[in-house]
């Protein structure tokens, strides 16, 4: 038993000796060895850009207009809280089509392309950018067809909404474009835009955190945690360190 606990001693010996001569020889190199403090800075690596308020970046102004008008039936306005336009879920959207998500970055994008189940994800050679401007164009172009020529956003509410209840439906059809599949697609990004930190966009002074009472990007609220059904007493904070959304 000594003799092994004696062998464990040399082999840490050895170990530590051999860490202290590779970093001499690192520093020597003129590597930088880091010995106190952690390689990083905040925002050191890749931090968001902020999107800023302005003209389309990806869509139309009538692209903008008809997904605006999508925004506002999807999640309406009330009177404690703003809709999906004036929220910025439609500028949301247009800045995530202008960038790397409308562009399929870091995805595969090569044939062959084979239509998958559902749950393999997306398998359409189309990437968002291009679905989303020949789905509001189909939208369109049913929309004048069958409501005397008017485009979605110029129809009433009451009109809009029985589009997209037949949308949802596959009662109201697009040409060669699957319009269920793509309302799902806007659903989930107008939600998106709602929730998330207004750094992307969307959620203008922070109205979607506010309704649902989330603290926001606050560095610590573990206080608060497992107190449930009780009010959190300060305003939402953004990835900025700002405690509210301003037009400014």
């Amino acid at each position: 038993m000594k003799k092994h606990v004696n062998r464990l001693e040399i082999c840490r010996r050895e170990l530590l000796a051999g860490a202290a001569y590779f970093a001499l020889g690192a520093s020597r190199s003129g590597a930088t060895v880091i010995f106190d403090h952690l390689p990083w800075t905040p925002n050191a690596g890749a931090p968001p850009v902020a999107a800023t308020l302005g003209p389309w970046l990806f869509f139309t102004n009538e692209e903008g207009r008809a997904v605006e008008a999508l925004a506002d039936r999807i999640i309406p306005a009330d009177p404690e809280t703003l809709g999906g336009k004036e929220s910025g879920s439609a500028v949301f959207i247009d800045r995530q089509l202008a960038g790397p998500y409308g562009r399929q970055d870091g995805l595969y994008v090569r044939p062959p392309f084979l239509k998958g189940a559902r749950n393999q994800g997306h398998q359409s050679e189309k990437g968002p950018a291009e679905q989303y401007r020949e789905g509001l164009a189909a939208l369109d172009k049913a929309c004048k067809a069958q409501l005397g020529g008017k485009v979605f956003y110029e129809l009433s509410d009451a009109d809009k909404d029985r589009v997209l209840a037949g949308v949802e439906s596959g009662e109201f059809k697009f040409d060669d474009v699957d319009g269920k599949a793509f309302f799902e697609q806007v659903v989930k990004d107008v939600q998106m835009g709602f929730f998330a930190d207004p750094i992307y966009g969307g959620n203008r002074e922070m109205v979607a955190w506010k309704m649902i009472g989330y603290p926001g990007a606050r560095y610590n609220y573990l206080d608060w945690v497992s107190r449930h059904n009780e009010k959190f007493p300060l305003p939402p904070a953004s990835m900025t360190g700002r405690a509210e959304w301003t037009r400014r």
